[in-house]
C-alpha cells in the first residue's frame, strides 16, 4: 500500500493503530524525489522532520506549512529575500493548536512573496510548478501548500487567504481549499498582509479532511483582536450526503463573458448534481462584484504598504551595509523585495497619501460595505452560492507576469468573499483537457512525444458568516456524489 496516497482521516486511523512513523518516512521520500521538480516546499530536511509524541486527534500525521506562519525556532521567510534568515521567536496560535492534536510538522512551503500574487511566481526562491502540468502555475499566493497536497507529498497544509490566496491553487492544482470567516481562526502568528482580509485555512486531499483540520484550528483567541468569540462546532458532523431542501443561489454575475468556457460548463453541471440530490437551485445577484477586484487593489495594498513598514533592515532579516541609516533603508528594501513586493508598496502609500485617501481609501471602503451587503441580501433567498473558483484553469508559468491586471482579475471570483468576510470553499469539480508533452514532466504521453493534460476545474461554495457547516455539508455531498478527488496527477 502507498502510504502517500491515503487521506488525512485514513492517516489519522492509520497511525493510531500502527504509529505515525511508517507515514513520515513514506511523506519524507515522496518529498525528496519530487520537491526539485515541483519546487513546493522552501525548507524540508526529512532528517528534521519534528515528530511530536503529544497524545492528540491527529497522531503524528505530517501537516505542511505556508511560508508567513511563524513556527518558534524556524526560519520564516514569507519567500522574500528580506527577511532572510529570520528565525520566529515564538509560535503562531495555529501551530500551537497543530502541535496540541498531535501533528508532524512536515516542512514550510512556497508562495508568493509576502502572499502577493496569483501564480506563485514571485517567490524570491524561484518559481512553484503545477503537479498536473509542471509547465504551469499552482495559483496562488499559498501555491506551495496546494502542489504539495496535489501531489501526495504531505498530507495537509495550511495556507492564508486575503482576496483567494487558498481558493485559487485549490482549484488550479485540483484539492479542497477554505477561507474561513474573518475571525473564526487566530491571526497571531501570521505575517501580515491585509489585516482586515488574512485568514488561515486548510488545503486538503477532501472536504473530509478539510473539516478535521478546521475543527482543530479553529476558535477564540486572546492573541489576536479580531478573533471572534464564537463556538466552534464539530464540522464532522455536517458531512452528509443529505442536500434535500438545501437553497444554492448562482449568482448571475459570476458568470460573465472571457471565462473559460469548461470552467463555466462544469460548475453548471455541478449545479444539476446538486438538483438532482434534491437541492433547490436559483439565480441571485450580487450587483457590486464588478467593483471587487478594483477595491481590493485600494484598500488590500494599503494595509499591505502599512504591514511592510516594519520591513526595513534594523530588526528583522536582511541588511544592506551603508554610509548612513538612510541609504541602508533604501538599499535595504530595494534589494530585498521583488518588483511585486514593491509595486504594492508604492501603491499603498499613494491611495493612503495626504489628498488621495478620501478619494480612494475612504471610497473604498465604503464600495467593500455595498459589496457585504450584496451577499446579506442574496442570503436571506439562499443558503450556499455556487460559483467558479477561478475564471480560468492553471496557465502558462510567464503567462501573465508582463501583465499585472491580467493576474489581479485571476481573483475575481473569489476576493469578494473577503471583502464581507464570509467562509467560501473550492472543491474540485471537473477538468479541461489541453495539448502537453511529457518530456516537461506533464501529462499521461511517452517522454517527449505530443498528448494530452488534464487540469483541474474548481467551483467555489460561499456560505453566512460562521456558517462553515453549510459550506462541509454542500461540498461534501458534491464530492462523494462524483468521486474526482480520488483521481491524482501522473508523476
Amino acid at each position: 500500500m502507498d502510504l502517500t496516497q491515503l487521506t488525512l482521516k485514513e492517516a489519522i486511523d492509520l497511525a493510531k493503530k500502527d504509529g505515525a512513523q511508517p507515514l513520515l518516512d513514506a511523506f519524507s521520500k515522496r518529498a525528496q524525489a519530487l520537491n526539485p521538480k515541483i519546487n513546493a516546499f522552501l525548507r524540508f530536511d526529512p532528517a528534521k522532520v519534528e515528530k511530536n509524541t503529544e497524545p492528540g486527534s491527529l497522531h503524528g500525521v505530517p501537516v505542511s506549512i505556508k511560508d508567513n506562519i511563524c513556527i518558534d525556532g524556524r526560519e520564516v521567510t514569507c519567500a522574500s529575500r528580506i527577511l532572510a534568515g529570520h528565525v520566529a521567536p515564538y509560535n503562531a496560535t495555529v501551530i500551537e493548536k497543530l502541535k496540541k492534536a498531535g501533528a508532524a510538522l512536515f516542512g514550510q512551503c512556497n508562495m508568493d512573496e509576502f502572499a502577493f500574487g496569483s501564480s506563485c511566481e514571485t517567490s524570491a526562491f524561484g518559481p512553484c510548478k503545477n503537479p498536473w502540468d509542471l509547465t504551469r502555475v499552482p495559483g496562488g499566493s499559498s501555491g506551495g501548500s496546494a502542489a504539495a497536497v496535489a501531489a501526495d507529498m504531505t498530507l495537509a497544509a495550511l495556507g492564508s487567504d486575503t482576496g483567494g490566496s487558498i481558493r485559487q491553487p485549490a482549484a488550479l492544482c485540483g484539492v479542497v481549499g477554505l477561507k474561513p470567516t474573518y475571525g473564526r481562526v487566530s491571526r497571531y502568528g501570521l505575517i501580515a498582509f491585509g489585516s482586515s482580509f488574512d485568514q488561515i485555512g486548510p488545503l486538503t486531499k477532501t472536504v473530509e479532511d478539510a473539516a478535521i483540520l478546521t475543527n482543530i484550528i479553529s476558535g477564540h483567541d486572546p492573541k489576536d483582536s479580531t478573533s471572534a468569540s464564537q463556538n466552534v462546532p464539530d464540522f464532522t458532523q455536517a458531512l452528509q450526503r443529505d442536500v434535500e431542501g438545501l437553497r444554492i443561489g448562482l449568482p448571475k454575475e459570476y458568470f460573465i463573458e472571457g471565462i473559460d468556457p469548461e470552467v463555466e460548463k462544469s460548475v453548471r453541471q455541478a449545479a444539476e448534481v446538486y438538483r438532482k440530490l434534491g437541492a433547490t437551485i436559483k439565480t441571485v445577484s450580487l450587483p457590486h462584484t464588478e467593483h471587487s477586484v478594483a477595491v481590493y487593489y485600494i484598500v488590500a495594498v494599503a494595509e499591505a504598504s502599512s504591514n511592510l513598514g516594519r520591513f526595513d533592515g534594523v530588526e528583522y532579516g536582511l541588511r544592506v551595509p551603508a554610509k548612513d541609516l538612510r541609504e541602508m533603508y533604501f538599499e535595504t528594501r530595494d534589494q530585498g523585495f521583488g518588483q511585486e513586493a514593491k509595486r504594492r508598496i508604492l501603491l499603498g502609500t499613494f491611495v493612503l497619501s495626504a489628498g488621495y485617501y478620501e478619494a480612494y481609501y475612504l471610497k473604498g471602503q465604503k464600495v467593500r460595505t455595498l459589496i457585504r451587503q450584496d451577499f446579506e441580501k442574496a442570503f436571506r433567498e439562499v443558503d450556499v452560492i455556487l460559483s467558479p473558483t477561478s475564471p480560468t484553469p492553471a496557465f502558462k508559468i510567464g503567462e501573465k507576469t508582463a501583465d499585472p491586471l491580467a493576474m489581479y482579475l485571476s481573483d475575481i471570483f473569489t476576493i469578494p468573499a473577503n471583502h464581507a468576510g464570509i467562509p467560501a470553499m473550492s472543491v474540485p469539480c471537473g477538468f479541461k483537457t489541453v495539448p502537453g508533452t511529457m518530456g516537461t514532466g506533464s501529462g499521461t504521453c511517452p517522454a517527449g512525444v505530443p498528448g494530452t493534460v488534464e487540469l483541474p476545474i474548481g467551483m467555489q461554495l460561499m456560505a453566512r458568516p460562521f456558517d462553515e457547516a453549510s459550506l462541509f455539508r454542500a461540498g461534501y455531498a458534491f464530492e462523494q456524489e462524483v468521486g474526482i478527488y480520488k483521481k491524482k496527477p501522473k508523476l
